[in-house]
């Protein structure tokens, strides 16, 4: 229900702040559309609906839990969805993606210096977007507030994929500090997001302090639960290839738990070349020794601490019912 109210203005918010009226800068313009789902790589309007909006969702309902008119969170939840894929397009470009939501990356159509461009340039629009908070008669102060959090959760986002792009050339990379990384690079936003909603709202610091917790463990549930579908995960659902992070040999928490674990694993992931009979061969070892219960059983941990955060945050209503369905929906999600 509340996706069915909050999408749409949403959009429109998000469309306000990537329009222009300089004909040079249309093929930037289209790049950043096509990334969000709304034209073709002709530019040409599309039906395609990319990305789960879940951020800024988070942001909506945060709001409006803290009894605040959710309108008055748009341009912040516009800001946040716009900084996750600034993040993406960088990421696709970092990890060599080719493909993202069943279509070709930014990067690989137009280039990587392109790439870079589009993703500094939706950077810089997330900042813009955040500023029409006054606009909505939010005060100054709170604006200015909300800027810093927006940046220091960046910061934290950037931060997190240093620690990233690190462990890729690393050996012994232990599951502490994969856990460390993914607060960061993911739990991060979905953290601020809650909180941004309810700093708009003026909310208590108690509440604050509550949502962002509630946004941490659901954004550390999140990130697991990834982590499980890139080993696990349907390929028709979820539009990657069966056992896709061990293909790339990422380091995600199933892998680090099983390479800390299994000798034979780890013999067989250091191999140059893994054909589809050693990846369905590894992913048999990490079911064995408890790896993937090991994930699911953490993912549920924090999906509980979520829960107790959001009980503590002492929010009611239909939003903040929402905000409980919603976490709902994300744990043992398929794609």
């Amino acid at each position: 229900m509340y996706f069915d109210r909050y999408l749409p203005p949403l959009e429109a918010e998000m469309r306000l702040v990537l329009q222009t009226d300089d004909e040079r800068h249309a093929g930037l313009y289209g790049m950043l559309r096509y990334h969000l789902g709304w034209v073709d790589q002709s530019f040409q309007p599309t039906s395609t609906w990319t990305g789960k909006r879940i951020r800024p969702v988070l942001c909506l309902l945060s709001c409006e839990a803290c009894q605040m008119d959710w309108e008055q969170a748009l341009p912040a939840a516009s800001a946040l969805e716009l900084m996750h894929n600034f993040t993406l397009i960088h990421d696709d470009i970092q990890d060599n993606d080719e493909t993202r939501r069943g279509r070709s990356t930014v990067w690989r159509l137009w280039g990587r210096p392109q790439g870079i461009n589009a993703g500094d340039t939706l950077f810089a629009l997330s900042q813009l977007a955040l500023s029409r908070l006054i606009d909505r008669g939010v005060p100054s102060t709170t604006v200015i507030s909300a800027s810093r959090l927006f940046n220091q959760t960046c910061v934290l986002i950037t931060g997190g994929q240093y620690l990233d792009i690190g462990f890729e050339s690393r050996e012994g990379v232990m599951v502490d500090e994969y856990l460390a990384m993914i607060e960061r690079k993911t739990a991060a936003l979905v953290a601020c997001s809650c909180e941004m909603g309810a700093l708009i709202a003026e909310a208590s610091i108690k509440r604050r302090e509550s949502l962002r917790a509630f946004g941490r463990h659901l954004g550390l549930a999140f990130q697991i639960r990834d982590d499980i579908l890139g080993i696990w995960g349907n390929s028709e659902v979820t539009g990657k290839p069966v056992g896709s992070d061990i293909v790339r040999r990422k380091k995600s928490l199933p892998i680090l738990h099983g390479l800390a674990r299994d000798e034979q694993l780890r013999h067989l992931l250091a191999q140059a070349t893994l054909t589809p009979a050693d990846v369905d061969r590894a992913t048999e070892l990490l079911q064995a020794c408890g790896s993937r219960a090991y994930a699911e059983e953490l993912e549920k941990a924090h999906h509980d601490e979520a829960l107790a955060a959001l009980e503590v945050a002492d929010v009611h209503g239909a939003a903040a019912q929402g905000l409980y369905d919603l976490a709902q929906k994300l744990l043992n999600r398929a794609q």
